[in-house]
């Protein structure tokens, strides 16, 4: 039986406890960036065992400003992914560089020191290691491979509560960490990201460069000063900063995470079984239910020429199902943005690419959920099986 409800990819699990701090903000009269967003940086900071947290308005801008302050600029190259976000290359772009795109491996789906290497040049002025999924990439043995001039910015949208193999979080290590609070991201304000670092100078530029390179926030210009403040700007900067309304709302999700990992954990324990049974050669990404991975997507890769149709006819009947199949990522090196007629061909992505499909995973979902999906997915085979 079809169920009535469309179901998502992903989404947000917000309870009372989020909206009571909605309204306690809303009633303290101060919703911009204030008290709220300093303790939800403090309270990320402990989380992520990181020295120090910058809040932003998107992930996209963690990405950017983490370049600028790297000094990425005209001419540089900037090695990255292409199964990934759009926002992992346009970043580079956006400040004159040019993203150079790399392969994956197939079992973990991110980039290897070995793919890195092959597209080092005297140009490269950073790395872009994104966790794709929430599964940790060992930057440490990319470092190990790069010169000293070599920055490497993590993506991590997918990765809060994703740990590296030695057990540290991702966020703890002394790279720029990008996160984001994207809707259906494992903590989510709606919108807004957050750079995790260690250096303290290149925190504090990052907080003026969020509020349009202000010297002081509006929160220390109006809340409680008794003396005059004269802004006097020294560079070029943004509007990215983050509000108290979503940091509110972060506050409470960053307290839930426990709970909202285990229940991550066991729809993936349920696909993970359930899936291998009805077809044995389908692939999962590694460590998928392992307690380093943060699973913030399941992305499964169908069999090539196993299958009794093509990925994209069995996710457009899944989602006539009203199950909310979806494609993490087409790849960024074939699309005309990139110029795609000049870009080299990257084997692993171009095969991956045609064979993945992210099945929908949540901390608002249940098992049932799960059970439907899958139950869905097997009448779609059984059936095309019978017909042919």
């Amino acid at each position: 039986m079809m169920r009535k409800e469309y179901l998502p990819f992903g989404k947000p699990n917000f309870s009372g406890g989020e909206i009571a701090a909605v309204e306690r903000v809303l009633r303290s009269g101060w919703v911009g960036m204030g008290p709220e967003t300093i303790a939800f940086e403090r309270e990320l900071e402990e989380f992520l065992h990181a020295p120090h947290v910058v809040t932003v308005n998107s992930c996209t801008s963690a990405l950017f400003l983490s370049l600028l302050v790297h000094g990425v600029g005209p001419g540089d190259e900037v090695i990255c992914p292409s199964l990934t976000w759009c926002s992992t290359a346009n970043v580079a772009l956006q400040l004159g560089a040019k993203p150079v795109f790399c392969d994956v491996d197939p079992d973990t789906l991110s980039v290897t020191p070995e793919l890195v290497r092959e597209k080092l040049t005297p140009r490269t002025r950073a790395v872009m290691a994104v966790h794709m999924g929430g599964l940790a990439v060992e930057t440490e043995a990319i470092r190990a491979i790069l010169p000293g001039k070599v920055a490497i910015v993590e993506d991590a949208a997918h990765a809060l509560g994703s740990k590296y193999a030695d057990g540290r979080p991702v966020g703890s290590s002394e790279n720029l960490t990008c996160f984001s609070f994207y809707a259906n991201k494992n903590l989510s304000t709606g919108e807004g990201g957050a750079i995790a670092l260690a250096d303290q100078g290149m925190a504090e530029r990052l907080r003026s460069l969020r509020q349009n390179a202000m010297p002081a926030d509006a929160w220390k210009r109006y809340s409680h000063s008794k003396s005059l403040m004269h802004s006097q700007l020294a560079e070029l900067g943004y509007k990215m900063n983050f509000t108290d309304l979503q940091a509110c709302i972060g506050r409470i999700q960053l307290k839930r995470q426990s709970d909202f990992h285990a229940t991550r954990r066991a729809i993936a324990s349920y696909y993970y079984e359930h899936l291998h049974s009805l077809v044995p050669s389908i692939r999962f990404q590694r460590k998928i239910l392992h307690p380093e991975h943060a699973r913030h997507l399941f992305v499964i890769q169908l069999p090539g020429g196993e299958m009794p149709e093509s990925r994209n006819e069995l996710l457009l009947q899944l989602r006539g199902r009203n199950v909310g199949a979806s494609i993490h990522y087409p790849p960024l090196h074939r699309m005309p943005l990139y110029d795609s007629r000049k870009q080299p061909a990257l084997p692993c992505t171009e095969s991956i690419c045609e064979r993945i499909m992210t099945l929908p995973i949540s901390a608002s979902m249940k098992i049932e959920d799960a059970g439907y999906v899958v139950a869905q997915l097997e009448e779609l085979v059984r059936l095309k099986e019978a017909v042919s």
